[in-house]
Order: C-alpha cells, then sequence, then structure tokens
C-alpha cells in the first residue's frame, strides 16, 4: 500500500461516528501516543487505548522514559536482575527501554499488520547525548534495532545537522526512522532529502522499500512558547496580535513542503518501487498556555496523511470535545506565510527562534538522560542483590 493515508480500523468506543476520534482518523490522522510505561503495559492500559480510542502507534522519549522509570515499582524485578548481573548503567537503560518498546511492539503488532506497515510503530530514540555525533548515532541505531527486534519499530533520530546523514545512513541499512526535534522548515527540508537518499539507496541495494518506514516529527505547542515570548518582550500591539500563531502557520507550510515532496519525480520513482511517503509528525501538541483551547494542536492540524501524537490528557480532550474539521491545513497556506511575514515585521528572527528551540530540544531530552542514568547508578549500586553478591 503506498497511501499515506491511514487504513481504517474498528471504531471506537462509542461505536458513533460523531467520535471525534473517530473523524479525527477519517480525516486521514493518525493518532498517536505520546507515552509509554511499564505500568501502562502490564495495566493493560495501551492495549485498552488501541482497541477503543483509535491508538495507532506510541512515540516516546528521554523525558519519558525517565518519568516512568522513577515513578512506582514496576521496574523493581528488572532493576533487581540487572543489578545481580553487575550490568552497567548504559546497557541498565537500553534493557529497561527496549523492554518496554518490545512489548509495546507486540501490542500494537495487528494494526502494523492491516495497515501493511504503515501505522502500528513504536519509536525509541537514540542516547540523545550522541545528536552531534554522527557514526555514534548510527552506531546505536543498529543497536537498538537489533536489540528491539520487531519490525513495526521507529528508531528517533534527532534533526540536528549531523543527524542528516545518520538518518540517510540508516534508512539505507533497512532500519526505519523517526525523525525528531524539527522545528524549522528549512530543516524540514533537509530532513527530507535525507529521507529521499537513504531510500534511494536502499532500492539501489536491492532491499524491500515497503517494509522501511520514517516519519518527520514536527514539533508544535514549543513554538508558540518560544514565539510568544519574544512577542511579549517586544509588547507593541502588532506583537501582541500575533501570539498563539506561528506554530500552526509552521506546521502548515511543512505539510505544503510535504505536498511538494509527493509531487517530486524523486518521491515518484520511490513510490513505483514500493516505498511509503516519509508522513509529517505533529509532535508536542499538548498546549502550554492554559489559555489556549486544550485541542487546538490537533484540530487545527487536520489534513490527509499525517499523524498526531498526543498524551493522554489531550486524547481525551478531544474525545470529549475536540470539533475536528475535514481539514484545517491546506486551504490557510497564505495565511500562514502572512504570520511569519508578521513576526519579521515586528522583529522576532524566525531563524534564530528555531535554531534556539532545536538546540534546547536537544539539551532538555540530554538533562532528562542524563538525571535517569545518575538516579538508576544509584540505584544499581543500592539495590540488594548488589550487595548481597559482595
Amino acid at each position: 500500500m503506498n497511501s499515506s493515508k491511514p487504513v481504517r480500523l474498528a471504531r471506537g468506543r462509542s461505536g458513533s461516528v460523531m467520535n471525534p476520534l473517530n473523524t479525527l482518523n477519517d480525516a486521514g490522522v493518525s493518532i498517536w501516543l505520546d507515552d509509554l510505561s511499564r505500568e501502562r503495559l502490564v495495566s493493560g492500559s495501551l492495549a485498552d487505548l488501541v482497541a477503543r480510542d483509535r491508538v495507532v502507534g506510541v512515540t516516546t522519549n528521554p523525558t519519558i522514559f525517565a518519568k516512568a522509570i522513577t515513578s512506582g515499582d514496576a521496574y523493581d524485578e528488572q532493576i533487581r536482575d540487572l543489578a545481580a548481573r553487575g550490568v552497567g548503567v548504559g546497557e541498565a537503560l537500553r534493557a529497561l527501554t527496549t523492554t518496554d518498546v518490545r512489548w509495546a511492539c507486540d501490542v500494537l503488532r495487528p494494526v502494523y499488520d492491516v495497515t501493511d506497515g504503515v501505522d502500528g510503530r513504536v519509536s525509541i530514540e537514540v542516547d540523545p547525548r550522541l545528536a552531534h555525533d554522527t557514526e555514534a548515532t548510527i552506531a546505536e541505531a543498529r543497536a537498538l534495532w537489533w536489540l528491539v527486534d520487531r519490525p513495526n519499530l521507529f528508531v528517533k533520530i534527532p534533526a540536528a545537522r549531523q543527524g542528516l546523514q545518520a538518518i540517510a545512513a540508516c534508512l539505507a541499512e533497512g532500519i526505519s526512522i523517526n525523525v525528531t526535534l524539527i522545528f524549522s522548515l528549512a530543516r524540514y527540508d533537509e530532513v527530507v532529502d535525507a529521507f529521499l537518499d537513504g531510500m534511494e539507496r536502499a532500492r539501489d541495494a536491492g532491499r524491500e522499500l515497503s517494509g522501511i518506514g520514517s516519519v518527520a516529527s514536527f514539533f508544535v505547542s514549543r513554538v508558540d512558547a518560544e514565539a510568544d515570548a519574544r512577542l511579549d518582550k517586544i509588547g507593541t500591539a502588532q506583537a501582541v496580535e500575533l501570539r498563539g500563531r506561528l506554530a500552526i502557520a509552521n506546521a502548515r507550510l511543512a505539510y505544503q513542503h510535504y505536498e511538494r515532496v509527493l509531487s517530486s519525480p524523486r518521491w515518484h520513482a520511490l513510490r513505483g518501487a514500493g516505498a511509503h511517503p516519509q508522513r509529517p509528525l505533529w509532535a508536542s501538541t499538548s498546549v502550554k498556555d492554559p489559555a489556549y483551547p486544550d485541542t487546538r494542536y490537533v484540530t487545527e492540524l487536520v489534513a490527509p496523511g499525517v499523524v498526531n501524537t498526543m498524551p493522554e490528557a489531550t486524547l481525551r480532550a478531544v474525545a470529549d470535545h475536540g470539533r475536528i474539521p475535514v481539514d484545517s491545513v491546506r486551504a490557510h497556506y497564505d495565511d500562514a506565510e502572512q504570520v511569519l511575514a508578521g513576526l519579521r515585521a515586528v522583529g522576532v528572527d524566525y531563524g534564530d527562534l528555531v535554531q534556539t528551540l532545536e538546540d534546547e530540544g536537544v539539551s532538555k531530552f540530554d538533562a532528562s538522560w542524563e538525571q535517569l542514568s545518575e538516579q538508576l547508578a544509584e540505584t544499581l549500586r543500592r539495590c540488594p542483590a548488589t550487595r548481597e553478591g559482595n
């Protein structure tokens, strides 16, 4: 199947076509959950979301895992086993996270099968501290791909400039990639080029392209948070009028770039060889400013063939009171361009803004991973199994 539009699955909990989650799916948006934990897997919460709430994929990141592993006791038994074996903190982190992701891949495998590999995907991120080291990123991606050992895995690689070569190289080897931390339109174009390059190399090597998947994770709410802070400092009436408008405009223009790719000769050649498109994925879709509607980064970004990954609270808000249009993107390209022009006019440097967000995104994931590593190292040292072995 070469279409970017998701396959229709069974109806959600209400069974009604008026269920907003059903309507969102029918508009061509794949609903993914931006969360994962051992507790969610053990309790059956993830399986329930898949069965009843149209969830067809899962994304994770270092911050999500840091919260999951340091909360509750769901990981205690595995941590004791790791301590008994004298495992180092890096290997322990891989063991804990890949266990969760492998389990989630198994939960989503029926979706993967029925959609011919378009959905049913679960993402795991390379160690974010490697984001600026191309060779180390490739090596880590290979290790994660091997450790999880599931065809519906996505390995997440940040879209920092040093990651672009790693993205192409991994795709060329048949490793499915979720390109994360995309904030700028220029960087998105580079990501798309890396995708096309990697898929062309895979084709030329004789690989089966239909099994190689990719999404490009374009971050949303963080853009408004940074833009609004800069606009507030400017403080003019024109600046205030632009608050809360950049994130959606930015994402809409990214979709316009995506449409251009779908009409390009390079893509048509790959599609003819069996490739699936690299779909835009809207990430960071929970609102940061409580003054904004809690569903805005879902309802304002409805378009065919996209993914929207959201935390459960946002998913529940959409299910409860989301008003889903047929398409809220393609008729608004001119408006989106005017927003960018308006920002330039009031003195907001778009290039500096998105570069700041990219740098901060990597740094925040670095910090989460470092904190988790330190906490896990201390837990391994104090584990009864370690003391008994000394």
